[in-house]
């Protein structure tokens, strides 16, 4: 099909007559060139479908006597083929004009049948009148796809996580429903931008530190205005201006002007524009809470790990990946004269109120043990204070009292992932009885090891290790099996985040410890 067609039902077309008679072919292509047509012509079946499998075609015109199979087998030809089924046939005959044939020529697919002689007037209406119904069909269908591939775009693009991303399925999405290259930029809260290119059709608009897109974006738009249609200086670029609120930045997408010409072309990237200007104010929006849920969970943690002679010690922090909400996650280490309180602990939940239990317990955690309790005692009382408080603050713990003097251990748990002890002998978990904090349930009683020079301790929340495509004991098996003896605790939390660690939904809390 021609492009004029999707602008103008009645622009010209390109039509297929098919005649054996080369005098037919004249006279038939002479009215239909004086209108302004593109006349192919062909004298045999075989030829005519050879040319509408090789070309675009608005149309065929086609005798129903031809020497080497009938009109109604090359219409049914073409109509059987998904690539030209919509390609409307007009069935043309001087011999096969009785009612039995026209309905013969229309059952088996023709769109309309005229009996020689034709009249130039009917043949050129019948034509028209052919032409605005492909055309409309073909219009109607094209606008389907691609308000499906907006569709699929807009998914694309709300779910990008990153700005990176955005720009990226923006950049992609434009190109996929306009058919044309896509240039965006998105402008960042803190003054900087992303930009997001990708070519389509052969075409690409330039991109460089300089590139005028930049001005644009500066441009300020009417108040209650939330998007405008820009044409660069190049006078080769359209771009759409797009915003949520008139004191939020403005998004830029911009494809070559010759993509965008109809009103169609011109609401599509308007849609595109607006649904990334949206998406991007999501990304800010998430990227603030972020920060700032980020800096609350690490004040809610210990600033430091303490030196403590004849141990070294590392820990780190990740908060997940894809949330934007703050964790339960924590850990502590305190000096109590010549012993060393470890623990770590995970609330469960993610949301203000988690961290918040979190405070509680780690501060609760520290006033328990500068009172000299034993773990087994902290244990409990952090659990009578949860269910006196927090009922629904589910908490798993572990709890350490090293003494690194003696080389001395006592170890309380509360249904948190074993601790990890690896020494000359390999590795090992330290599967200790006792369930999570907030359940009323006896407790068993602490449980002491000795922890001789060379010992190593690995203490984690389950973010590190758990997936939900594979099973926790499978993956804490794998760590294990990764374990050495000799490897210092920095490399180790270095290792097993690299590991482990990557992109993961939960947050991520590791302790490490070696008794020199």
């Amino acid at each position: 099909m021609t492009g004029a067609g999707f602008a103008d039902q009645d622009a010209p077309a390109r039509i297929l007559v098919v005649d054996d008679t080369e005098a037919s072919r004249y006279v038939t292509g002479g009215w239909l060139r004086r209108n302004g047509h593109e006349i192919v012509e062909a004298d045999t079946g075989a030829g005519a479908l050879a040319a509408v499998r090789s070309r675009p075609f608005d149309l065929v015109i086609l005798d129903v006597n031809l020497p080497d199979m009938s009109g109604f087998e090359v219409c049914e030809a073409i109509k059987s083929d998904p690539a030209t089924a919509a390609l409307p046939v007009v069935h043309v005959s001087a011999s096969m004009i009785e009612p039995s044939d026209r309905a013969a020529g229309l059952t088996r697919g023709a769109d309309a049948y005229l009996s020689e002689p034709v009249d130039p007037g009917e043949l050129l209406a019948t034509v028209k009148a052919a032409l605005r119904y492909y055309r409309a069909r073909a219009a109607a269908e094209r606008l389907a796809a691609r308000l499906s591939r907006l569709t699929a775009v807009s998914l694309e693009i709300n779910a990008a996580r990153s700005f990176p991303a955005l720009v990226t399925a923006a950049a992609h999405g434009a190109a996929a429903v306009l058919d044309s290259a896509a240039t965006v930029l998105v402008r960042l809260r803190d003054g900087g931008e992303m930009w997001g290119s990708t070519e389509g059709a052969g075409k690409q608009v330039a991109l460089s530190t300089t590139h005028p897109l930049r001005d644009l974006a500066d441009e300020v738009l009417p108040d209650n205005t939330t998007s405008a249609l820009r044409t660069l200086p190049d006078g080769r670029t359209c771009v759409v201006l797009a915003r949520t609120r008139s004191d939020h930045p403005v998004t830029c997408v911009a494809l070559p002007a010759e993509a965008v010409v109809a009103q169609e072309d011109r609401d599509l990237l308007v849609q595109i524009g607006l649904t990334t200007a949206v998406a991007a104010e999501g990304l800010r929006a998430f990227t603030d809470e972020h920060d700032i849920a980020l800096a609350l969970q690490r004040s809610l943690l210990p600033s430091g790990l303490p030196h403590c002679d004849g141990i070294t010690m590392a820990a780190r922090y990740v908060p997940a990946s894809t949330v934007a909400q703050v964790g339960g996650d924590f850990y502590e280490v305190a000096e109590l004269g010549d012993h060393l309180l470890v623990a770590i602990g995970d609330v469960t939940g993610h949301s203000i109120e988690a961290a918040s239990i979190m405070g509680e317990v780690r501060h609760a955690l520290r006033a328990y043990a500068i009172e000299g309790h034993p773990p087994d005692l902290i244990v409990e009382r952090l659990n009578a204070m949860l269910r006196r408080f927090h009922p629904e603050g589910l908490t798993t713990l572990c709890v350490l009292l090293l003494d690194p003097v003696a080389g001395k251990a006592t170890i309380a748990n509360a249904g948190h992932i074993p601790p990890l002890i690896v020494d000359a002998d390999g590795a090992r978990y330290l599967r200790l009885p006792g369930a999570l904090l907030g359940v009323r349930t006896p407790r068993p009683p602490a449980t002491e090891i000795d922890v001789p020079a060379g010992t190593t301790i690995v203490l984690m929340t389950d973010g590190l290790i758990e997936r939900r495509t594979a099973a926790l004991d499978a993956d804490m098996e794998h760590l294990r099996a990764s374990m050495g003896a000799e490897e210092d605790p920095e490399s180790i939390c270095e290792r097993l985040l690299g590991t482990y660690g990557q992109n993961k939904d939960d947050d991520i809390a590791l302790l490490v410890l070696r008794r020199d």
